[in-house]
C-alpha cells in the first residue's frame, strides 16, 4: 500500500511546486478491509467560483510543513546594519535603501557598495534597470529619493552614473515599477511617469516621459500586463498608461471595494494564475480580483493576524505577517491550504521579493524577505527539500513494505480513586474485561489517566508546587505507588482477559503530577519498537508545574513513528483561551530528544521535522481531560438535551469544536477527532449516573477527548464511552488502524537518485521558460 499522488506535470514552476508538497491529492490509501483511511474525514464545501464569492473556512493547515526552505550553501542571511523598509532582488545582487544605499553579493554575502545620501536626502523607491541583453540585468539601479530626483547606479562601477534632480518636480517618489522595458516611477501627489525605451533597448534618464494623473494616496500597487492595480485604504484603482490617446487611462470612475474587509496593506499575482490579483488586507483577509472582469472573485480569511506582505511563486501564495512568519498557500484549493509556515523574522516581515532572474544567474529561484529586525533571508522558492520528500513519499511503494496494526486508546479522568475502588459496583469491577474481550485484541494498548493524584486535595498539590530540594520521601512514595497501582491492575487484567497465546508486555509508562500513561504491546510485536522516548510539557501556573500539562510518549514502531500524547488542560467554563494557549504551548514545544544524527529523519517523520515536537511523528494520537465546555446554554438546557440525545444542539457549542472553525491559529485544527454520537463524559455525582448536583451544579460538557493524525496513516474504527462510576468522569476510548512500514535502504538509494533525476530535468525547464 502506498500514498498516491498525481504525476508531476510537464508544465512550469507551479507545476514543480503544487504537485511536489500535494501528498493529499489522487487516490486515498485503502486499508485492509476495502476502506479509505480518509473516510472519517469531512470533505471540505466546495464553493463554485464567481462574483463575490466568499470562503469561510480559514485554510486546512493540519498538513503543514514547518522547515525553513533554506539554502544548504551560505549566505542564509544579511544584516543590513541600518534601519531599511525598502530592498530589491536581482540575481547575485541585493539592495537596501534609505539615508544610505547598500548593494551585497548574495554569492558571498560580502558588501560591495555603500551610497550615502546625505542627512536630508531620503530614498524612498528603487527597482532593478531593465536590460536589453539578459545577462546584464541586475547591473543597473534605479534609486527615487524624497526630493523627486532619479539616480542610476551602475553597480559593477559602484558610480552614480546619471541623476535626474526634477524628474518629479512636486514630490516624494513613492515607488518605482518595471514594465517589460520600461519604467515607471510615482510620486506621493499623484504623478506618473512612463520612461521608454531609448535606441539602446532600455530605459533613460535622459529621454522624454509621458505623464499621467492617479489620486493622492498609496497603500499597495503592482504593474500586471500593462495595467497599473493601485490600491488606497480600501480602495482599488485600475489604470492602463498608453502613448495611444485613444485608450481609456482610468479604466473605471468608481473605484473597486469590498465591504467587511480591513485596509488593503499588499498585493501579488501568481504566475500560473494570469487573471488573477491577490490583495491583502489589514484584518487578515486577502480579496481575489479578476483581471478579465475586475469582480472580486473570493474573499479569503486566511489570519487574525495583519498581512504585511505578499509575493506569487509558482501556483503558490506567499505571505509575511506582522508576527514574523511567513505562509505558503495552494491557492487551488477551497479552502486553501497552508503548504509551509515558518519563524522567518524575529519582527515584522517588511517584504517578500521573488526574483526571477536567479534561475539563470544562480541557477536557483531565490525569494528573499526583509525583516523589521533589518536583516534579509534568503528562501528557496522551488522548495527542492520539500519536492523531494514529497517525491519519495509518492513512490515510497518501490522502497516501503508497509502492514497495518490495531490500536486501542483509553482516557480517563480517574478521580485520584484506587483500582480496588472498581470493586464496589460489579458494573464497575468488569470495566477492563468488557473492555479487553469486546473486541479482536488489538497489537498496542494506550491507557492514559487524568489526576491519579488528588489534585483538589491542597496539602498533596502544596507539596508538589512548593517543595524544597530534598523531596519529601512519604509524598514522592504516595504518587508513586498510585501510578504503581493502576500499572499492575492493568498487567493483571491483561493476564486475565487476554488470551495467553498471545500475551502482552509492557513497552513503557511515564508520570507527571496525576497524568499517566502506560503503553502495552503484544509480546510477538516487541522487537519492532524501538528508540522510546517520553517527556514532560508543565502547564500549571504559567507552565512552573505539572498539575496541568502534558505526557509526551514516541517511539518507532518498524520505520514509523508514532506519538501520543496524554494532556490535561486549564479547568473552568470561561477558560477556553487559557485551555487554547496550553494546547499552542504543548504543541509547539521541543521536549523531544533528537534522534542519531546518521539517521535519514525524512524517512521517519513528517513536516520538515526532526522528531523534537509532537508534529513532526507520522502518527499522533491525543487524549485527555481536555476540559473543554458548553457555551452559552443554562445547565437544565443541556442536561435536557441530553437525557433528549438531542447531542448535535450541544456539540454546535462545543468549545473545541467553535475554536476550530473560529480560530485559524488553534493548533488542535491540525487533528482529526471521529464524531461524537455519546453523552458528555463530565461531571458526574461520583457512584452515580447523575449529572453534578453539588452547589456548583456544572454543566455537562464533553472534557474527555481522542484526537488523531496522520492522513493516509490512521483510521479511527470507533469512538466511545464507558459506565464506570467511581469518577466523576467516564472513560473514553477509540480503536485505530495505524500503517506502519519498513524502508529497504538500497531501494531506497535508488528511488532517491531517481527523484534527484527529475527535481533537476523539472529545474533546467523552469530556468529556461523564465529566461
Amino acid at each position: 500500500m502506498s500514498l498516491d499522488h498525481q504525476p508531476t506535470s510537464q508544465n512550469g514552476i507551479h507545476s514543480l511546486t503544487r504537485t511536489s508538497l500535494d501528498i493529499r491529492r489522487g487516490q486515498t490509501p485503502q486499508t485492509g478491509d476495502g476502506h479509505s483511511y480518509a473516510d472519517d474525514i469531512e470533505e471540505p464545501p466546495q464553493p463554485g467560483l464567481g462574483a463575490h464569492s466568499v470562503l469561510i473556512d480559514y485554510p486546512d493547515s493540519s498538513q503543514a510543513n514547518r522547515r525553513p526552505p533554506c539554502y544548504r550553501e551560505r549566505p542564509w542571511e544579511i544584516a543590513t546594519g541600518y534601519d531599511t523598509r525598502l530592498f530589491a532582488v536581482c540575481g547575485e545582487y541585493v539592495c537596501t535603501a534609505g539615508y544610505v544605499t547598500r548593494v551585497w553579493n548574495l554569492r558571498t554575502g560580502e558588501s560591495l557598495m555603500t551610497l550615502p545620501h546625505g542627512d536630508t536626502v531620503k530614498v524612498t523607491a528603487l527597482a532593478f534597470k531593465p536590460a536589453r541583453n539578459v545577462d546584464d540585468e541586475g547591473k543597473r539601479l534605479w534609486l527615487g529619493t524624497n526630493a523627486g530626483e532619479i539616480q542610476e547606479v551602475d553597480i559593477p562601477t559602484r558610480s552614480v552614473i546619471h541623476a535626474l534632480p526634477n524628474a518629479h518636480s512636486r514630490g516624494e517618489i513613492v515607488k518605482i515599477y518595471r514594465y517589460a522595458s520600461e519604467m515607471w516611477s510615482l510620486d506621493d501627489d499623484g504623478k506618473l511617469h512612463v520612461w521608454p525605451t531609448d535606441e539602446t533597448g532600455s530605459p533613460s534618464l535622459k529621454h522624454g516621459h509621458q505623464s499621467f494623473n492617479v489620486p493622492k494616496g498609496h497603500s499597495s500597487s503592482l504593474v500586471m500586463g500593462n495595467q497599473l492595480w493601485m490600491a488606497t485604504g480600501r480602495e482599488i484603482r485600475v489604470f492602463q498608461p498608453s502613448s495611444d490617446a485613444n485608450t481609456t487611462f482610468q479604466l473605471f470612475q468608481k473605484p473597486l471595494s469590498q465591504p467587511n474587509v480591513g485596509e488593503i496593506t499588499s498585493s501579488a499575482t501568481i504566475s500560473s494564475q494570469a487573471d488573477r490579483i491577490y490583495f491583502g488586507h489589514a484584518d487578515g483577509k486577502v480579496t481575489v480580483y479578476s483581471r478579465k472582469t475586475y469582480v472580486c472573485l473570493d474573499i479569503v480569511n486566511v489570519s487574525l493576524y495583519k498581512i504585511s506582505s505578499l509575493a506569487g511563486i509558482g501556483d503558490y501564495l506567499w505571505a509575511g505577517y506582522n508576527s514574523g512568519m511567513v505562509y505558503v498557500y495552494d491557492t487551488t484549493l477551497h479552502p486553501w491550504t497552508v503548504k509551509k509556515d515558518w519563524h522567518a523574522h524575529d519582527k515584522p516581515v517588511a517584504s517578500i521579493v521573488v526574483d526571477q532572474s536567479s534561475v539563470w544567474k544562480l541557477d536557483r529561484l531565490q525569494v528573499a524577505s526583509l525583516g523589521i529586525d533589518n536583516t534579509i533571508r534568503l528562501w528557496d522558492g522551488m522548495l527542492k527539500d520539500d519536492w523531494l520528500e514529497a517525491q519519495m513519499q509518492h513512490h515510497d511503494t518501490e522502497f516501503c513494505d508497509f502492514r497495518e496494526i490495531t490500536a486501542l486508546v483509553m482516557t480517563w479522568n480517574a478521580g485520584a480513586v484506587k483500582p480496588t475502588s472498581l470493586r464496589n459496583d460489579e458494573r464497575d469491577a468488569n470495566f477492563f474485561r468488557d473492555l479487553f474481550c469486546s473486541e479482536e485484541p488489538p497489537d498496542l494498548l494506550v491507557f492514559g489517566f487524568q489526576e491519579l493524584v488528588d489534585l483538589e486535595d491542597k496539602k498533596v498539590t502544596a507539596k508538589s508546587f512548593f517543595k524544597s530540594k530534598k523531596k519529601d520521601s512519604s509524598d514522592s512514595e504516595h504518587m508513586s505507588h498510585q501510578y504503581r497501582a493502576w500499572r499492575d491492575h492493568l498487567i493483571r487484567s491483561l493476564e486475565e482477559h487476554m488470551p495467553t497465546s498471545e500475551p502482552y508486555t509492557l513497552v513503557q509508562t511515564a508520570n507527571m503530577v496525576g497524568l499517566f500513561t502506560c503503553v502495552f504491546v503484544k509480546a510477538c510485536e516487541r522487537s519492532r519498537i524501538h528508540h522510546i522516548n517520553a517527556a514532560e510539557i508543565k502547564r500549571g501556573m504559567g507552565g512552573l508545574h505539572g498539575n496541568k500539562g502534558a505526557l509526551v510518549m514516541r517511539f518507532m514502531f518498524d520505520d514509523s513513528s508514532l506519538c501520543f500524547i496524554n494532556c490535561h488542560l486549564a479547568a473552568g467554563q470561561s477558560q477556553t483561551i487559557n485551555r487554547n494557549n496550553d494546547v499552542t504551548a504543548i504543541l509547539e514545544s521541543d521536549p523531544l530528544p533528537v534522534l542519531a544524527d546518521n539517521l535519514d529523519y525524512s524517512d521517519m517523520f513528517v513536516g520538515g521535522g526532526d522528531g523534537s515536537m509532537i508534529l513532526d511523528h507520522e502518527i499522533c494520537i491525543l487524549n485527555g481531560d481536555l476540559n473543554y465546555r458548553i457555551d452559552a446554554m443554562p445547565r437544565d438546557t443541556v442536561v435536557n438535551a441530553v437525557r433528549s440525545n438531542n447531542f448535535a444542539k450541544l456539540i454546535e457549542r462545543d468549545q473545541l469544536l467553535l475554536s476550530r472553525k473560529r480560530n485559524p491559529g488553534f493548533r488542535l485544527r491540525a487533528f482529526n477527532e471521529w464524531p461524537i454520537t455519546f453523552a458528555p463524559t463530565y461531571k458526574y455525582d461520583v457512584g452515580t449516573d447523575n449529572y453534578d448536583s453539588s452547589e456548583k451544579k456544572r454543566s455537562p460538557a464533553w472534557c474527555d477527548r481522542l484526537l488523531y493524525r496522520g492522513i493516509g496513516r490512521v483510521k479511527q474504527l470507533d469512538y466511545r464511552r464507558h459506565e464506570v462510576r467511581v469518577s466523576d468522569h467516564r472513560p473514553v476510548t477509540g480503536r485505530f488502524k495505524l500503517r506502519v512500514k519498513t524502508v529497504d535502504s538500497e531501494r531506497r538509494a535508488k528511488t532517491w537518485d531517481k527523484c534527484k533525476r527529475e527535481f533537476e530535468v523539472v529545474k533546467q525547464r523552469v530556468g529556461a521558460e523564465a529566461k
